[in-house]
């Protein structure tokens, strides 16, 4: 009997500890994945009596983006300083009611075209389509009402990286542009604290696409301007423009002028050169640079460091070139999240991006888009802080 006994108590107790280990970490388990639940929340309502609602990604390390379907905006981004604070590092409104009023885009997914196209026309297959011109005689952000200003469908996707994934159809003859485009772009939220942002779209007829995103960022946290914020551009060469922002042609090296950013660089350091006709143009930097890079390689574009928080933003992505803009046209009159003002270059916008105004530039990448084949980009903003 006592032989029998010791052997089943023994095994007993391996049981128990087996059940009482797997229970432990069933438990675990189950504490990360509600730490990582997307929260879905109403933002407010649309002048069609349509509901946007607002989801709240979180990572485990307490990062937070959160994301509305209205434009895809980002509203709120958070990022971690050298002393591990989170603050939120990109410009908004805390209701919908203040990206209804208006909003320079702001965080928005920005399409059909992101940037302008000149004169609002464009030829393609023999015809020739004219759009809305909403930005001096040129075509800004895909018209008067573009992808920053319609509801997306969301599916919120749940896991140890929390995304959220928006779809859009974009129907024929919208704002101007052939073909029914079916869009989908998906935000999500990495264990590295980067947000990534999966472009992709079909059509049925033969288009011109380029999509964006147009978050305004801060890493003071919203505490001063941008002009002390330092910048690397992964970019030999930019594009100049005219009077009307619109690329003249050329791809301009550099070397030597107020455009270089291949070595960090306070942001404030060169942008109100009196010599330099460019920045005259754009009030500052609003240029796009054309990237050292691979056809479609994900590769790292830009990064910015600000000295007084650590907070360091780098920009991978697959696209050919960068917008760079420096918030010339915020002047004051913007009452932004906390009852802040967001005057002149109080933010910094990359936009990932082709060219602007490839439509009617041959020389340029194509940015066409014909039945039959995908369009698909990456672009991914991480977070880390010097210490």
């Amino acid at each position: 009997m006592k032989s029998t006994f010791l052997p089943l108590l023994l095994a007993g107790l391996v049981i128990f500890q087996s059940c009482s280990n797997k229970s432990s970490e069933s438990s675990e388990s189950t504490t990360e994945t509600q730490a990582l639940k997307i929260e879905k929340t109403d933002f407010g309502k649309l002048p069609d009596g349509q509901t946007a609602e607002l989801y709240t990604l979180k990572n485990a390390n307490g990062m937070e983006a959160k994301i509305t379907n209205y434009g895809g905006i980002i509203t709120h981004l958070t990022a971690p300083d050298s002393s591990g604070v989170f603050d939120d590092v990109v410009l908004g409104y805390d209701s919908l009611a203040g990206y209804l009023k208006s909003s320079p885009y702001f965080g928005a997914i920005v399409g059909r075209y992101g940037n302008r196209i000149a004169k609002g026309k464009f030829a393609l297959d023999g015809k020739t389509y004219t759009l809305a011109v909403n930005n001096m005689v040129n075509h800004l952000h895909g018209g008067t009402v573009g992808f920053d200003k319609v509801l997306w469908k969301a599916e919120p996707i749940e896991g140890e990286e929390p995304a959220l994934k928006l779809s859009y159809v974009s129907k024929d003859g919208e704002e101007g542009y052939p073909g029914n485009l079916n869009v989908t772009v998906t935000y999500t939220l990495k264990k590295n604290n980067s947000l990534k942002i999966d472009y992709t779209a079909t059509t049925d007829k033969a288009t011109v696409v380029n999509l964006t995103n147009h978050t305004y960022f801060n890493l003071t946290g919203a505490k001063r301007d941008i002009l002390d914020h330092q910048l690397t551009l992964n970019a030999d060469r930019f594009l100049p423009v005219n009077e009307t922002l619109i690329p003249t042609g050329e791809l301009k090296p550099v070397a030597g002028n107020v455009f270089d950013f291949t070595k960090a660089t306070a942001v404030g350091a060169r942008i109100n050169d009196p010599k330099d006709q460019q920045i005259k143009y754009g009030g500052g930097y609003d240029h796009c640079w054309v990237l050292n890079k691979k056809d479609k390689e994900l590769s790292l574009a830009a990064t910015v460091y600000e000295p007084t928080t650590g907070r360091i933003m780098e920009v991978q992505t697959t696209e050919p070139a960068i917008q760079f803009y420096t918030g010339n046209f915020l002047d004051g009159s913007i009452t932004g999240k906390k009852g802040t003002n967001y005057p002149k270059r109080f933010a910094l916008c990359l936009e990932t991006e082709h060219y602007p105004d490839s439509p009617n530039q041959s020389a340029f990448p194509t940015v066409v888009l014909k039945p039959g084949e995908t369009y698909q980009t990456t672009t991914i903003y991480t977070f880390s802080a010097k210490k």
